[in-house]
């Protein structure tokens, strides 16, 4: 999966930034790799909070789970 970075740079010289796919994904770096690498964070915490949620939604409830591959 390739997703895109959207970046700029603050006034106090940090770069701060959001996954435009996933705009909830905001993180900030003092480079821009920090930055990338501080969104990949982001991101997957995200997927992790956002897995936790919709599992408590459906607890009791018969559903079939089945693993998706995104290319």
């Amino acid at each position: 999966m390739k997703l895109t970075a959207i970046i700029e740079k603050s006034e106090d010289g940090w770069y701060v930034g959001q996954i435009e796919e996933f705009p909830a994904a905001i993180s900030q770096g003092k480079t821009i790799n920090e930055l990338k690498a501080n969104l990949a964070d982001a991101f997957k915490l995200l997927l992790e909070t956002n897995k936790e949620n919709t599992e408590k939604e459906y607890v009791n409830k018969n559903v079939i789970r089945e693993d998706l591959l995104l290319v």
